[in-house]
């Protein structure tokens, strides 16, 4: 990964570090490092000693689960809403999963130490990893029940659709072969799962590139997993209406 300098850059434009609490946020900031991620780079292995946590700005990180056999699938992805390394701040610095880059962009790091910090001596910084926490574990767990039950199709649709959120509508840069691993699927009925969706005009393939061209389609196409991980980050990233000033539940008491 390339580190840039801090000169010019906005280091909140990941939801996550936005909704820090402006002291804990003060602390921080002057220790957040720019970088640039790679597709494929390896941020940390399974079993790898975390020395920071990553928050996603444009890139988005895939968490494998890696088999004794080498093989590994993905059960989690995270982008500009989240970080990798969080459970490190909290509980112990080894990560579970490998942990590699599949779209890249760029990110900001955060000592892992200084997290651990705010963790122990901040309410607000603890109820906020620990429900972070809490969703990235319900989209892994979505994720399994996913793949166990979803066609191919289904599950390919799924996994485009979240990458084309964190892209913006950009063209996907992504193999077929690629998303045999990430999908736990074999490359035959990726291709032929990919030739389905290009038939039915929902996205376009030429060269390792993926253009989404039917959103609603795909949306349909895929299985109801998209939608239920989306409304769920969608959940944590919106603050309760009674921490919204000015907006409160029920019918206000009239004044005597």
């Amino acid at each position: 990964m390339m580190i840039k300098s801090n000169t010019g850059h906005d280091l909140r434009l990941n939801q996550l570090l936005g909704a820090l609490e402006p002291a804990s946020r003060k602390r921080v900031d002057p220790h957040l490092e720019p970088i640039e991620f790679k597709l494929g780079e390896m941020v940390c292995d399974a079993g790898g000693l975390l020395k920071h946590a990553y928050f996603p700005r444009g890139s988005v990180l895939s968490l494998l689960t890696v088999l004794e056999n080498g093989a590994a699938i993905e059960t989690a992805n995270i982008g500009r809403e989240g970080a990798f390394g969080l459970f490190a701040a909290m509980y112990s610095r080894v990560s579970f999963n490998r942990c590699i880059v599949q779209l890249e962009g760029p990110a900001v790091r955060c000592p892992i130490e200084l997290l651990q910090y705010e963790f122990k001596n901040s309410e607000h910084v603890r109820d906020l990893f620990v429900s972070y926490s809490e969703t990235l574990l319900s989209q892994v767990q979505q994720t399994v029940a996913c793949n166990s039950m979803h066609t191919t199709e289904e599950r390919m649709c799924r996994w485009l659709l979240m990458m084309h959120d964190r892209a913006g509508g950009e063209a996907l840069p992504y193999t077929h072969e690629f998303l045999s691993h990430i999908l736990g699927a074999n490359r035959k009925s990726v291709t032929l799962a990919a030739q389905s969706m290009q038939a039915a005009g929902l996205i376009s393939y030429h060269r390792g590139r993926i253009q989404i061209l039917d959103r609603t389609g795909m949306e349909q196409a895929s299985c109801e997993c998209y939608a239920i991980v989306k409304e769920r980050f969608d959940a944590f990233l919106t603050p309760p209406e009674s921490a919204v000033p000015g907006r409160h539940k029920g019918r206000s008491k009239s004044k005597a």
